[in-house]
């Protein structure tokens, strides 16, 4: 099955950015695909593993498309 979308998901620190822009890199290329990152929602330095069930799915659901903001 084709893959249509990586939506990526790292944490707002400084390595999660990182590398959420190192992924992209190596993905961008590839007709087709559609990457995006989630929204921001989570407060810079947090992790996703502590936040809120209602952040993550409004952070889902206003996810960014990196490959329109080339």
């Amino acid at each position: 099955e084709e893959i249509k979308e990586v939506i990526l998901a790292t944490n707002s620190t400084l390595e999660g950015e990182t590398t959420s822009h190192f992924i992209f890199d190596n993905l961008k290329e590839i007709q087709g695909l559609k990457v995006t990152k989630l929204a921001r929602g989570v407060p810079l330095g947090g992790e996703l593993e502590y936040v809120d069930r209602g952040t993550i799915m409004h952070a889902f659901s206003g996810r960014q498309d990196l490959k329109g903001n080339e």
